[in-house]
């Protein structure tokens, strides 16, 4: 199977960048990367030492519903290009591991498919919940901290 790594959209990261406010209602806050742990939300890279950044709540979910958590994120504070490539994207090799979960298209969790993986099986997790009927897209999440990297799509 394969699979398509899907970041925020363009037209959220450009609502952002442009000065708008975030999931909250907040205004992002501006920082100066260390280049360590500070994953940008669009392109899918780790934003290097001594660039700018965004921090702001992200909700990566089109209704508000009981599922729909909102969290912190980082982006790069200059426009970058969105993430397309058909390879796991640099910020998901940044971990040993990664809290993975599967959602119906109703944006809602399918009970049962969360877990913590292996950084090395993140492919072969994610191809088998995308292969159950009753999933449609599969959340990535640092295992850590639980925040939201990216969505994988079957392509």
């Amino acid at each position: 199977m394969a699979l398509r790594y899907v970041p925020m959209s363009t037209d959220a990261a450009r609502h952002l960048w442009q000065g708008g406010k975030d999931a909250y209602g907040n205004l992002p806050e501006r920082q100066i990367s260390d280049g360590d742990g500070v994953p940008c939300r669009h392109c899918l890279r780790n934003v290097a030492a001594g660039d700018a950044y965004l921090i702001f709540a992200l909700r990566p979910f089109t209704s508000l519903q009981p599922y729909a958590e909102t969290g912190p994120a980082f982006m790069h504070a200059e426009e970058c290009p969105a993430y397309s490539e058909s390879v796991r994207p640099p910020v998901l090799n940044a971990s040993k591991d990664y809290l993975l979960r599967g959602y119906g298209s109703n944006e809602r969790i399918i009970y049962g498919t969360g877990g913590v993986i292996p950084t090395e099986q993140l492919e072969s997790r994610a191809e088998a919940l995308l292969a159950m009927p009753d999933v449609a897209s599969v959340h990535v999440r640092s295992a850590k901290n639980n925040c939201y990297q990216c969505r994988i799509e079957s392509a």
